[in-house]
């Protein structure tokens, strides 16, 4: 699938891999942002669990980092409320109000 078909759709299933290799699916909501792909999620979550012990990933062909150079987060999180729009404003509303917000961390998906 090409990534502009891949940005229309309204999530992706990120697979990443357990220490004994096994793949994890989760469908997740994306933005496009200079030719990657960009996610945010609890930084307790078992994605990121997973990803700072392995850092492959499949959506297609790819490898992720957790981000947090805050111009790279604003421009990720920018496209996503455009994305995404009342949605991430409530998601976001609700992280702030039950502290969740600070255990934020973000994700950014490179395709090859």
């Amino acid at each position: 699938m090409a990534l502009a078909e891949l940005a229309r759709e309204r999530y992706v299933s990120l697979a990443t891999f357990r220490r004994n290799g096994a793949e994890v699916r989760t469908p997740i909501w994306f933005a496009v942002v200079d030719q990657r792909l960009w996610m945010m999620t609890g930084g307790d979550s078992g994605k990121v669990k997973r990803l700072r012990n392995d850092p492959r990933v499949r959506v297609a062909p790819s490898d992720a980092r957790i981000v947090d150079e805050p111009r790279l987060i604003a421009d990720a999180h920018a496209m996503l409320r455009a994305k995404y729009g009342w949605q991430v404003t409530l998601l976001d509303l609700f992280s702030r109000l039950s502290g969740r917000i600070r255990r934020r961390v973000w994700l950014e998906v490179a395709l090859r």
